[in-house]
């Protein structure tokens, strides 16, 4: 009998070459989140990569919102998300997708203290 699984093919994240340059840093932890891929760093809560169908379809920076001014201005293709608008949100749509995309991750590698929030402690669950 088979292995349960041998043969099949891993599905990989369309974004997964984006937080692929990451993974060398000692801190780094990639999550999951309502079915996204999250990437921590130094235990902040740094990017989101979602592709499911839009507004879910893209790279969420988590942020707070006195970062978004600055950040705006740097990346025009960010907008706020329009369900989750305390994160930025750009679009896998969007015509600088992979050069934009390309230069947040290295903004979240070199710790702009503008990318990453500290994530909330998680309740506990009563039985």
């Amino acid at each position: 009998m088979r292995e349960k699984g041998f043969g099949q093919a891993k599905r990989v994240h369309p974004h997964a070459w984006l937080w692929e340059p990451l993974e060398s840093d000692a801190t780094f932890v990639l999550g999951a989140m309502f079915g996204t891929k999250v990437v921590y760093l130094g235990g902040r809560l740094m990017l989101c990569f979602s592709a499911k169908a839009e507004p879910w379809r893209g790279l969420l920076v988590c942020t707070e919102r006195e970062n978004h001014e600055s950040l705006l201005a740097l990346f025009p293709s960010l907008s706020p998300h329009p369900i989750l608008p305390k994160w930025l949100y750009l679009p896998e749509a969007a015509d600088d997708f992979e050069r934009v995309a390309e230069q947040l991750v290295r903004l979240a590698r070199e710790r702009d203290p503008r990318i990453g929030v500290v994530p909330r402690p998680k309740r506990s669950r009563r039985a």
